[in-house]
């Protein structure tokens, strides 16, 4: 059985450049760029509570990552990677002393522990207290007569 015919290229069928301009940046200094947008500004040092695409430029060049970047090529990276750091909304920090102990008890109930033993088949954990700071909303139009019981004679 024979194999496929291979045949030479004739000359001058080869690809031609592709049309438009050549890449500036290269993929690793996008990566680079882009890192610190999953961050907090404060785990790099940055006294800022959020980040914005100047901000990202400007720690760009900082950082030696690049000699120059404009904040709109940093916006269109970030939007490419449906990035937005400038609507991040951080944790709240937690100043209760006793919050460890507190949650590790609600963890463990999670994990079917009481006090380190395990719940058996026939125990449960119910929880009773989601959302509680929202308030049931009124009843938007009153009940009709019909919903009200019939008086028997």
């Amino acid at each position: 059985m024979a194999g496929p015919v291979r045949r030479a290229r004739p000359a001058g069928s080869t690809d031609r450049k592709r049309a438009g301009r050549p890449r500036v940046f290269t993929v690793l200094q996008t990566a680079q760029v882009t890192a610190p947008a999953c961050q907090l500004p404060a785990e790099s040092g940055v006294p800022l509570a959020r980040w914005s695409a100047p901000e990202l430029a400007r720690e760009t060049i900082e950082r030696g990552i690049a000699a120059f970047m404009s904040a709109s090529t940093v916006r269109r990276w970030l939007a490419e990677d449906a990035l937005k750091p400038w609507q991040y909304r951080s944790w709240i920090f937690i100043t209760d002393p006793q919050f460890r102990p507190k949650a590790e008890r609600v963890l463990d109930l999670y994990a079917r522990t009481f006090d380190g033993v395990g719940l058996g088949a026939d125990e449960y954990v119910v929880s009773s207290d989601e959302k509680t700071s929202i308030r049931p909303a009124a009843a938007a139009t009153p009940p009709s007569p019909r919903a009200r019981p019939a008086r028997c004679a």
